[in-house]
């Protein structure tokens, strides 16, 4: 894809509905999951989506990239993986006597990182630098990622066998976490009937281009946010930090995630501007993994969303905005 020429003027609300509508074609039944990752999309984030074998996560990226029209790229993390496999490699050109950059499968707009959790640490790591600079840096000579770039990345729950947890550093670096789950009765029907003949994915074809993407992450930056809310998504974030199940609450990333979301969700629903029910219908998909709950807190299967569930219901809700 090349550069955007111009930005242009969009509806946000006709943008999300046609992007999630499209998606919907091969996701059945998912359709906050659908909006959720559209508002990491239009946020320049990044997804986590943990969930079981099967579920769609792998369709998911692969049905979005195709609705945007962008570049896709899919890496399948295993623990032998070495950095240079996601970043590219130089190689030496005998004939040039010069060395040759041959870019890794980071460098693509949708990219999907496979069972991320299968790799080992040193090779986890090869992904923060493009994720929060969107670029990559090897033998000394930085790429510049092109927009929009995000990295869709699955992982399987802790508890499977031959999983490494990401270090906390990557995961604040992912905007959102979200998972699928299991369809609906009917949901599944309907899902093994459209399979049949050929695969849903093979049928939907782009809706957007990258001139539209753009206008719409620009967009979503002028939507307004008071003051009231502002002090709102701190007080959430700070009460993270001192909970008593909490031994590492969320960081500023995490209240900038609020911040962010609360714009893009408001965007889609046709306002100019936060309300509070925003920042809460977005709270534990930006904060969740932002934490990590004490020993003593798991052992009482306290989890994050718990802890999230708490702190929306201990500070107090801004009544009035500016």
């Amino acid at each position: 894809m090349g550069k955007p020429k111009k930005i242009i003027n969009i509806d946000l609300p006709e943008f999300s509905d046609r992007v999630i509508n499209n998606l919907e074609k091969v996701i059945v039944g998912k359709r906050t999951s659908l909006e959720l990752t559209l508002l990491t999309l239009l946020c320049e984030g990044h997804l986590l989506i943990e969930d079981i074998p099967g579920v769609g996560k792998t369709m998911l990226a692969r049905s979005l990239a195709i609705s945007l029209g962008c570049d896709f790229s899919r890496i399948q993390f295993t623990p032998d993986m070495l950095p240079s496999d996601v970043t590219g490699v130089s190689i030496y050109n005998q004939k040039k006597q010069t060395f040759e950059f041959r870019p890794g499968p980071i460098i693509s707009n949708i990219v999907l990182a496979d069972e991320i959790n299968r790799a080992t640490p040193k090779t986890q790591s090869a992904l923060l630098e493009a994720m929060e600079e969107k670029q990559v840096t090897v033998d000394g000579t930085t790429n510049h990622l092109e927009r929009p770039f995000m990295v869709m990345a699955t992982q399987n729950p802790i508890e499977y066998e031959g999983t490494y947890p990401l270090p906390e550093a990557q995961m604040d670096r992912f905007f959102m976490k979200v998972s699928l789950g299991y369809p609906h009765l009917l949901d599944e029907i309907l899902i093994i009937k459209s399979q049949q003949l050929q695969h849903p994915i093979e049928l939907i074809s782009a809706v957007t281009n990258q001139e539209e993407i753009i206008s719409a992450c620009l967009a979503v930056k002028q939507i307004h946010v008071s003051a009231a809310i502002e002090k709102y998504i701190v007080l959430l974030v700070r009460e993270t930090r001192h909970h008593e199940s909490v031994y590492l609450g969320a960081s500023p990333r995490g209240s900038i995630g609020l911040y962010k979301a609360g714009q893009a969700l408001a965007s889609i629903q046709g306002r100019d501007f936060v309300l509070p029910d925003d920042i809460k219908k977005v709270a534990e998909p930006v904060l969740s993994h932002r934490m990590v709950i004490k020993p003593s807190a798991r052992l009482h299967n306290h989890t994050p969303a718990q802890v999230i569930k708490e702190v929306l219901d201990s500070v107090e809700i801004p009544l009035r905005q500016d």
